[in-house]
């Protein structure tokens, strides 16, 4: 499972990064919204993003970036987390979760886990035999 960690806060993007390693996810790293949106270009494989919202360099926060990963993107799961801000629930969707920081490692695996999990859908034909 490979997620996509955006995080301005060095500390907190490392530790992110050790315990998503540690769970068995192949982790990428990106500083902010700019520095995600290229790794996205060249990484299809990625499957979720754990972004903050709160992320004063480039050009866009961390909600106007889930907004562009799904028009872009829509199969990609995403986890925005904030320890101030919240997201409207516009800004949520099935493929949208939203953790309040601090949250425990446990929790956002989970997260992740759920939202990259793919959905089995039924085909027509099984659905009416």
């Amino acid at each position: 499972m490979v997620v996509l960690v955006v995080e301005d806060e060095t500390l907190v993007r490392m530790f992110m990064t050790d315990f998503l390693d540690e769970a068995g996810f192949k982790v990428f790293e990106a500083v902010n919204a700019d520095e995600a949106m290229t790794v996205l270009k060249a990484r299809p494989d990625v499957q979720v993003v754990v972004t903050d919202i709160e992320m004063p360099a480039g050009s866009m926060n961390g909600l106007n970036l889930a907004r562009a990963i799904q028009e872009r993107w829509p199969g990609i799961g995403i986890v925005i987390t904030s320890g101030r801000e919240r997201p409207g629930p516009d800004d949520l969707s099935d493929r949208v979760a939203f953790l309040a920081k601090p949250y425990l490692p446990d929790t956002i695996i989970n997260v992740i886990r759920q939202l990259a999990t793919p959905q089995v859908v039924e085909p027509q034909s099984a659905q009416s035999a």
